[in-house]
């Protein structure tokens, strides 16, 4: 059930959008954290986590990997997660962007940041998202190897 027909970005280099957002194209973590940046001058640490299709997992070589995902409930679900983190750890911004369709091994497929005045707020927020998308967004997994399609259980 590949949804193709649906993206939420006019992705250009360099030239980035909203700060939450799915997509199949890739992105620019210089670009990601450029935006971010301009958003406040009071910002002091930045803490950011990008997700890569490795080529190996669970005893398994992986050539690409699939992602599909319930669109209806991906966005305000990222969207409620962004609020969420701003409001509990004081965050100036947060940006998360998270790919679908297919990836290769060694692509980007999610990108998370967070910015505060301190550094402290702005690690415990980024690991707080990275781990709330993968339990809460409807974004499901397909790993194609050798062997066949495997999808994955998700897991925190």
């Amino acid at each position: 059930m590949a949804l193709r027909w649906f993206s939420c970005l006019n992705f250009r280099e360099g030239k980035v959008s909203a700060p939450v957002r799915i997509q199949f194209e890739d992105f620019s973590v210089d670009a990601e954290l450029r935006a971010l940046r301009d958003v406040s001058l009071r910002i002091g640490g930045i803490a950011s986590f990008v997700g890569c299709a490795r080529d190996f997992s669970e005893g398994r070589n992986v050539s690409e990997i699939t992602f599909e995902a319930y669109t209806r409930m991906v966005i305000p679900e990222m969207e409620a997660l962004r609020s969420e983190a701003i409001e509990r750890f004081s965050l100036i911004e947060a940006r998360l962007v998270h790919r679908l369709g297919t990836v290769r091994s060694g692509d980007n497929i999610v990108f998370i940041a967070a910015a505060a005045e301190h550094r402290g707020p702005a690690f415990e927020a980024c690991r707080w998202l990275i781990d709330s998308l993968k339990e809460r967004v409807p974004i499901w997994k397909k790993e194609m190897s050798p062997e066949g399609e495997n999808w994955v259980t998700p897991h925190p």
